[in-house]
Order: structure tokens, then C-alpha cells, then sequence
């Protein structure tokens, strides 16, 4: 294979509009002023015009950080000494609940520094979240805890309606790809707890979910077989989507996957026995999460798909109601204290040693 030049032209399947429309700067300015960064923005993802206009967005949580280095992502690498904002919990919580969502992907950079990888702050933003609007699905989107099964515990016990975290590539390519203290078989056994964990706490209806990305280096039959050993450990949905370089010092694209493949994986993926697979070459892990979502769901019980578009509006519709029921009983966001136990001196960072790796 050779290297595709991140300054070469990209296939016309890669080329999209750029995102618009009242919905998605509606969105874009409420974000602002709620001082809210969402990772579709700051990851310049295709996709974020039609996710907004769905009603699904991805944040960011615990810091902009990340203590792992792959060689894919552009997220600044480096230790961010235990430092955790206390009041995020809160903030994201009551932020996300007055905004016409129906679908939020909670995210977050890998925190080797703490003890429990940052599983309890995630845990405690979901719980939130669902006080305020529980009609809003939410989906946390995780690392591996450096393989410490009980802070997966922690993220499931609080209840997402999915629990996500990404292999991302294939067994062979995982040390070349991904960070150094990351393993293809430690991403395995997290999601298989996720879903083992669901179950002994009686919790209906959780999803599991992972993301494959392709162009680094692959072989479509390596893609095949990472989707079964996703499938093994009980993983419920699949996304599988393009390699983009970031930065010429990233990871370099080795092959643009045409669209037909990509509907050859799904294909495969269906055919393992995955409630639902989103494979095209702008997917990303978050791809149209609500539509994913739905369609798990109405698969897993034993439908075809059914009005997916219908019960994406009804959703909608439930979603700007119980937002501006929130936006009401909260006033403006101005106006939100931060309740005690949350206050702390140099506006909420902790350096907790009680919470430091060493």
C-alpha cells in the first residue's frame, strides 16, 4: 500500500456540504453561551449538521488533557496532575438540559492520573443529567481505565442507555496505532464487562457499542474479524468509518475505502448478529447516535426498523418541551449556583491526591 497524501485530493465520496440551517446555529450559539465545547466542533466531524438537526451532539469531559499519545488523535497529550474541575458534573448537567436534545454523547480524554480513571466524575454527570430530563438519551463514550473493571462498574451502574468505548483498529495495528498502554484485548474485556456488569444489575435495554476505524494500514478481512471478536464479547452496535489525518505528524491514511466496501462490512456485520452497524466512509463513532439508537432498539425487539424518522421527531418534539420546562425552573444560566459541596478555591480544580495515580 501507499501512503494517501494529506494535501492530495480526497475521493468525491469524502467531500461534504458545509453544516448550516436554524437548527445548527441555533445550537452553535447556545453552546457558546452556556460555555459548552462540544467535540463535533472541535474535531471538525463531517457529520455535524446532521447530527444537530437530530438532536444529538458529543462533550467533552474532564479537561482537554489526554495522558494517552496515539498517533491517530489530535487531542493534546501530557499529565494533567489529578486536576479535576468538581463542579463539571453540574455544569455539563444542567447546560445539556435546557438544550433541544434528545441524544448526548458524554466523552472523555484518558485520565491515567486518577485512581479510577475519571469513571466516578462521568458516573455523576450521567446521574445528573437523567435527574433533570429523563427523557434524554445518553450514550458515555469511554477509555479503558487501564483496565481497572470495576471503574467500568461505575460508568454502567450509572445507567447510560449505551455504554461505548472503541477497539478503533485492528489486533495487528493496535501498538502501532494507539498509545502504548492501550491493548486490543484490555478494550475487548472492557466492553465484555460492560455488558456483564448490565446484566447482574438487572439493567434493561443498555447497549453496547464500538468503532472501527479504517485506512490505516488493514486488510478488509482483519476488518471482519476484529467485528467478531466485537460481536464475541456481546457488543451490540458497530460504527465503522475513514481514517483522516489530522496533521502530516499523525498516523498516515494508506488507502481511501470506497463506499462499496463499507456496505459490504455492514453486510457482515449484520449478518454476526449486531443489532444495528453504521459503515460508511463519514461515520464516525457518534454518527446520527439517536437514529442509531432507535434502531437497535426496534431491531432488538424483533422489528425491522419501523417509522424511525417518526419516532426521531416525536423525540424532538419531547426534547424542546421538558429543555425549556428545565430552561424555566433553572433560569438563565447567569443566574445557577453551584451547590456547596461543588465550591472549591481556584474555580473548582482540585489537585485531589487521594485521587492521583503515581
Amino acid at each position: 500500500m501507499t501512503a494517501a497524501s494529506r494535501f492530495a485530493p480526497k475521493p468525491p465520496w469524502l467531500k461534504v456540504r458545509a453544516p448550516g440551517g436554524d437548527t445548527y446555529h441555533h445550537l452553535k450559539q447556545t453552546f457558546r453561551e452556556l460555555d459548552l465545547h462540544t467535540v463535533c466542533e472541535e474535531a471538525r466531524c463531517p457529520n455535524v449538521g446532521e447530527c444537530w438537526r437530530e438532536g444529538t451532539a458529543t462533550v467533552m469531559l474532564l479537561g482537554d488533557v489526554c495522558t494517552r499519545g496515539c498517533r491517530f488523535c489530535a487531542v493534546t497529550t501530557g499529565n494533567p496532575r489529578g486536576a479535576v474541575d468538581t463542579r463539571e458534573p453540574e455544569h455539563v448537567a444542567r447546560a445539556i438540559a435546557r438544550l433541544d436534545l434528545q441524544y448526548v454523547v458524554m466523552t472523555m480524554v484518558n485520565r491515567d492520573d486518577l485512581l479510577d480513571g475519571g469513571a466516578e466524575h462521568v458516573g455523576r454527570t450521567v446521574q445528573r443529567l437523567k435527574s433533570l430530563r429523563p427523557d434524554i438519551l445518553v450514550e458515555t463514550l469511554v477509555g479503558d481505565f487501564c483496565g481497572h473493571l470495576s471503574a467500568v462498574d461505575t460508568v454502567v451502574d450509572a445507567r447510560p442507555d449505551v455504554f461505548a468505548h472503541n477497539v478503533e483498529t485492528i489486533r495487528r495495528l493496535t501498538r502501532t496505532v494507539r498509545d502504548v498502554r492501550s491493548s486490543y484485548d484490555q478494550s475487548l474485556a472492557v466492553l465484555e464487562r460492560a455488558k456483564a456488569r448490565a446484566r447482574a444489575q438487572g439493567i434493561e435495554g443498555q447497549l453496547t457499542k464500538s468503532s472501527i476505524m479504517v485506512g490505516v494500514g488493514e486488510t478488509d478481512d482483519e476488518v471482519v474479524e476484529t467485528m467478531r471478536d466485537l460481536r464475541g464479547v456481546g457488543v451490540d452496535v458497530v460504527t465503522i468509518g475513514q481514517y483522516l489525518r489530522p496533521t502530516p505528524k499523525h498516523h498516515e491514511v494508506l488507502r481511501f475505502v470506497p463506499p462499496e466496501t463499507f456496505a459490504r462490512y455492514e453486510e457482515e456485520a449484520l449478518a454476526m448478529g449486531f443489532l444495528y452497524a453504521a459503515s460508511g466512509p463519514l461515520v464516525r463513532s457518534s454518527y446520527r447516535a439517536a437514529e442509531v439508537f432507535l434502531r437497535s432498539l426496534l431491531r432488538g425487539k424483533g422489528g425491522e426498523g419501523g417509522d424511525v424518522q417518526a419516532e426521531l421527531d416525536a423525540r424532538l418534539d419531547v426534547a424542546r418541551r421538558e429543555a425549556a420546562r428545565v430552561a424555566l425552573e433553572l433560569g438563565s444560566p447567569s443566574s445557577v449556583e453551584i451547590p456547596l459541596g461543588a465550591r472549591s478555591e481556584a474555580a473548582g480544580l482540585v489537585p485531589a491526591a487521594s485521587l492521583v495515580r503515581r
